[in-house]
């Protein structure tokens, strides 16, 4: 085989695999809308099952783009992925990640501890814009906490990473890297955390269409949502960095535990 054909091989092997790891939560999101979308709010000439589809199917081209950006970036700048190197070398994953877990599920729940308490002292600046926290729980059943919870785990946990980590912040990392003259060694740790906070400001923007759905955004609600949802994304980037994508994972499923049991006790209480 020729370099050529080896780097194409390793290339379609790389974005492949970290596509098919994010279909879960794309599978995940599309069933939620499908359970969750009262009839009332289906677009005009659309089924629930064709919205539930199609909701799928854009998250789907996003994270088709991401997977292929990142199977090219991310080797070029040296940040690391244990799915990607099982698939090329057969390297064990599990012996590999397994020292990483607790910290990074650690680092995950302080994390998102962290936000929670984040969000009450921000909650006086949003009150009259969200009478109720977007961090913390609204749903109104046990059932519906439950039902969402894996779009939490596996959307938030693995696509959005493979979206905002993989995809977006190795091809941040890659352009430092070439503008900065493509030093031998790598990009310097001032692209990464350049890489690593755009990335996180980008994750914390993107959190406003949702949020826009329910409630009229205005600078300060604006501020707030992006400024505790950047907070995360740089846990998760210097995770990526440092460790691996994977631990980058963890973090951010773990990330989500907090939060899932508050909206228990919050439902407990109602």
């Amino acid at each position: 085989m020729s370099l050529t054909e080896h780097t194409s091989s390793s290339f379609t092997k790389r974005f492949g695999v970290m596509l098919l790891a994010g279909m879960p939560g794309i599978l995940a999101l599309s069933g939620y809308i499908y359970l969750t979308t009262p009839s009332t709010a289906v677009p005009a000439g659309l089924s629930l099952p064709l919205f539930a589809v199609s909701a799928g199917v854009n998250s789907l081209l996003f994270l088709t783009v991401a997977c292929l950006v990142g199977a090219y970036t991310a080797p070029q700048v040296d940040l690391s992925s244990y799915l990607v190197d099982w698939v090329g070398t057969g390297d064990d994953i599990g012996r590999r990640l397994r020292p990483e877990v607790r910290f990074a599920v650690s680092l995950g729940v302080i994390g998102g501890l962290l936000i929670l308490l984040l969000d009450v002292v921000l909650a006086p600046f949003v009150t009259r814009d969200l009478p109720q926290s977007a961090i913390g729980a609204t749903d109104a059943t046990i059932a519906s906490v439950l039902v969402y919870a894996p779009v939490r785990f596996l959307y938030g946990g693995i696509t959005e990473e493979l979206l905002l980590r993989y995809g977006l912040m190795s091809t941040l990392a890659f352009v430092g890297w070439v503008l900065t003259g493509r030093r031998s060694d790598g990009p310097g740790s001032g692209v990464m955390w350049v890489a690593i906070v755009v990335s996180a400001v980008l994750f914390g923007i993107g959190h406003l269409p949702a949020l826009a759905q329910s409630v009229d955004l205005t600078p300060a609600l604006v501020a707030r949502t992006v400024l505790l949802n950047a907070i995360a994304g740089v846990l998760f980037g210097w995770l990526y960095w440092q460790r691996s994508l994977e631990a980058a994972m963890v973090a951010h499923a773990a990330f989500h535990v907090p939060l899932v049991v508050l909206s228990l006790i919050q439902v407990a209480l109602l």
